[in-house]
């Protein structure tokens, strides 16, 4: 960055994104916000901000049902397992919901292997437009030691999620895409050589390289996801006593460090 950037932003903000004109209007990827948005259900909107542009709304839709199918309000899931810790020691609403929403970035669940799973498979379009078999460009990537983020899923080996996804992209005329029918290839030769199932990030990312979406695009609109789960989760620990959220008492802590530590003195 130059000296003569610096001052060209010092005191303005060129942008193609959005302006609000308060007293007057506000305009959202050249669209007034209030007249020619205001129908847009919320999430519709959220795409249209994310993208800059309309998706329709068979996309709308479906994506929708990505927010929807995951809201699970169950405390002992992680990131709600935060999210209603928060709510035990009574922080507030904003601060509880942003504490599980930063969680669920993690390196196993959530977005980052959601967003792995999306480029995964443009590699392996990009390697069968070069000539190569999917099989092998998949085993090339278990070969390198690399996480298949899409199958095998913790602690379950189905994903209940799979089937009602597929029903929706179905009803919506959204399931005869490249990449889903890849995903599901992907799948039956993992299940077929190693064992591997597939849970519901591979459908989910498989739909979205059909509709196009950059990897950034997509973890923008997935960031918040989990979130209508995590509300009634905080809302539960936080009409219950105080503390009273899975507390440990001592003899139930394993340790299996030295018997007696020496303490070092000020």
């Amino acid at each position: 960055m130059s000296l003569e950037h610096l001052f060209e932003t010092e005191s303005r903000w060129l942008t193609h994104k959005g302006k609000a004109y308060l007293s007057d209007r506000v305009v959202m990827h050249g669209k007034d916000l209030h007249k020619e948005l205001g129908e847009m259900d919320w999430i519709h909107l959220y795409l249209y901000a994310i993208l800059g542009r309309d998706p329709g709304e068979s996309v709308a839709k479906l994506l929708n049902f990505y927010w929807v199918s995951t809201s699970y309000p169950d405390a002992s899931i992680w990131p709600n397992h935060v999210t209603a810790l928060a709510g035990t020691v009574r922080t507030t609403p904003s601060l509880a919901l942003m504490a599980g929403m930063s969680v669920s970035e993690a390196s196993i669940y959530g977005r980052r292997p959601e967003v792995r799973a999306l480029d995964f498979f443009y590699r392996a379009g990009q390697w069968c437009d070069g000539g190569g078999h999917l099989e092998d460009f998949v085993d090339q990537e278990k070969q390198k030691g690399r996480i298949l983020y899409g199958y095998g899923r913790p602690l379950a080996k189905t994903d209940e999620r799979i089937s009602y996804t597929l029903d929706k992209a179905r009803e919506l005329g959204l399931a005869g895409g490249r990449y889903l029918q890849m995903a599901l290839d992907v799948h039956q030769h993992l299940d077929e050589k190693y064992g591997y199932s597939m849970n519901v990030a591979a459908v989910h990312a498989g739909l979205a390289a059909d509709m196009g979406l950059t990897c950034q695009e997509y973890q923008l609109f997935l960031t918040p996801c989990f979130v209508t789960g995590m509300a009634p989760c905080y809302q539960d620990t936080r009409d219950k006593p105080e503390g009273s959220f899975f507390p440990v008492r001592c003899e139930s802590i394993v340790y299996g460090g030295p018997a007696k530590r020496k303490w070092l003195s000020d």
